[in-house]
């Protein structure tokens, strides 16, 4: 990600700002989205959700209760413009986040028509409802760090760099990227903010890892299901490099956007990323070795020889935009990514309170912030 030198005085979420504003969430019935309207939530805003219902069992949804304690629920589907609309006018967001994704590769392969639906013209709806349904005053749009065209290179991609995509689901979000930059250009150009009252950003994360994520094809569920049913993981590329990091290092870069956005949106209104320092994207064979120590149990992993689709052997984010302009920066390194992420799925097969759980990690990441 570069170097600190010249970057801002790194700084933390504010709770201030965000008590009592109106937040919507699309996709808050996921992994990334639900964290994030968990932290919401315990920062006092008005946190409202538009999904789909969550479509794993388990699911953070239902462990952490993210239906009650304050975090409204609508389910509703983004490739259905009139509900989306529907929704935007009723809640009257100050702040929108859009997480709602169809966000797996290998899905992408099976339901490619599904996969630009929900990623292409998904993100069309959620800006044209902002459009006719004026009241939010930032939007942040969350793409992939795979919108970008991959040469399979071992250096970090910018913002600067050309958008892309192999597969259905890389290529979508490069899509996703294009239309909210026609979009901003169209109807919520910067220099215009006054006129159309709106600051529009795209957020491109790294490969996320946390706990309570349960879909198919992902390293951490396929580690909690191996687990539990006593099997070896099996690991379909072990040399591919990724930018691991925990779930709330890019949630917290949105937030500290979002509050910037709200101030200075002309100088904001633009792609970011957030991913992991450079040290911590390394292969999954690296990633698992750690795995297997943390976890105990006689967890082991193996190679899955069969055939599969393609996918990226190399990938990483430059983040140095971020740390320059925003002050943001990582809070956890890789091992203490893992480990509260171990932590987590194991305390939920003891049966603990996983909300409490969820709002205690959150609680120490924030306290990580001020250190």
């Amino acid at each position: 990600m570069g170097q600190r030198t010249g970057a801002v005085e790194d700084l933390a979420v504010s709770g201030e700002f965000w008590r009592g504003k109106r937040v919507l969430i699309t996709g808050h019935t996921g992994f990334k989205g639900g964290w994030l309207a968990l932290w919401l939530n315990s920062l006092g805003a008005e946190v409202q959700g538009f999904a789909l219902a969550p479509d794993t069992q388990p699911s953070l949804f239902e462990a952490a209760r993210l239906g009650s304690g304050g975090i409204g629920h609508r389910l509703g589907d983004i490739r259905d413009l009139a509900a989306l609309q529907s929704a935007v006018k009723e809640s009257r967001p100050d702040v929108l986040f859009h997480l709602a994704a169809q966000s797996l590769v290998r899905r992408s392969y099976a339901e490619p028509v599904e996969t630009y639906a929900t990623n292409v013209l998904g993100t069309v709806h959620v800006l044209e409802a902002v459009r006719r349904e004026p009241s939010a005053r930032v939007v942040v749009i969350a793409t992939s760090d795979k919108c970008y065209e991959n040469r399979e290179r071992a250096d970090g991609y910018d913002e600067t760099e050309p958008m892309g995509g192999r597969d259905p689901y890389s290529s979508s979000k490069g899509c996703a990227e294009l239309v909210t930059a026609a979009y901003r250009a169209s109807y919520f150009d910067p220099s215009r903010q006054a006129e159309h009252g709106a600051a529009v950003a795209t957020v491109r994360a790294g490969n996320v890892i946390g706990g309570g994520d349960w879909s198919a094809d992902r390293l951490l569920p396929d580690v909690y299901r191996a687990a539990v049913a006593k099997r070896p993981v099996r690991i379909r590329s072990p040399g591919a490099v990724r930018p691991w990091q925990h779930v709330l290092e890019p949630l917290g870069g949105y937030l500290l956007l979002a509050e910037r956005l709200w101030s200075e949106g002309a100088r904001f209104s633009q792609a970011w990323n957030f991913g992991p320092a450079d040290r911590d994207a390394c292969p999954v064979a690296e990633l698992m070795d750690r795995l297997v120590g943390l976890w105990g149990g006689g967890l082991r992993w193996e190679t899955d020889t069969g055939s599969h689709p393609h996918e990226a052997a190399q990938l990483r984010l430059n983040s140095t935009k971020a740390r320059k302009q925003l002050g943001w920066r990582p809070r956890l390194d890789l091992d203490q990514a893992l480990a509260w992420t171990v932590d987590w799925y194991q305390a939920s097969l003891r049966g603990e309170d996983m909300r409490a759980l969820s709002a205690l990690q959150i609680g120490k990441y924030a306290q990580a912030g001020k250190a």
